[in-house]
């Protein structure tokens, strides 16, 4: 089978949890999957439903938990390099069939890396891997290269009413 790159951007709702749908798919054929989440550290619930699957989905965070505005800080840069080898890595040895880089496009715009960096881990992408790319802001280098690009676009959000991110649904 061959595979191919996908983006799912935007401002919507919906990137990561059509990122886990699909590996949830994956896994339910049989096929192995890697996930590296940047700019996450933290017990969300999806890693609590992934960890059923621990046989086939291997989830890995290279984040520290919080919001990064403006300039990241040394340590921030420093937890996404680490992710990045470690994408690397797993990519080279091509013992995944999926593997989700989760908020890779904000690392980019958050300065964790380059956009360069992340179209060097597409090149090495094995024939029949699949690579799925999350997060808002997908820089046009990675948007040109991606076979799929999904735009999540927000119409209306609860949030603008003061909805907070509930357990199960959002977190």
């Amino acid at each position: 089978m061959k595979g191919y790159v996908q983006v799912y951007t935007g401002n919507g709702k919906g990137k990561t949890t059509a990122a886990l749908g699909l590996s949830i798919r994956a896994a339910g054929a049989g096929l192995k999957v890697f996930i590296v989440q940047f700019l996450k550290m933290g017990d969300y619930s999806e890693i609590k439903a992934l960890e059923r699957f621990s046989d086939l989905i291997t989830l890995e965070q290279y984040g520290l938990g919080r919001f990064v505005r403006g300039k990241p800080s040394p340590e921030d840069i420093e937890a996404g390099r680490k992710g990045l080898e470690k994408l690397k890595s797993i990519i080279a040895a091509g013992e995944h069939d999926v593997v989700v880089i989760e908020e890779g496009n904000v690392a980019v715009m958050c300065g964790l890396f380059s956009a360069q960096d992340l179209l060097d881990v597409i090149e090495l992408k094995p024939e029949n891997m699949e690579i799925v790319i999350t997060g808002r802001g997908a820089a046009s280098e990675i948007i040109e290269k991606a076979d799929l690009v999904t735009e999540m676009k927000e119409i209306k959000h609860y949030y603008q009413k003061g909805v907070k991110a509930r357990i199960g649904i959002e977190k």
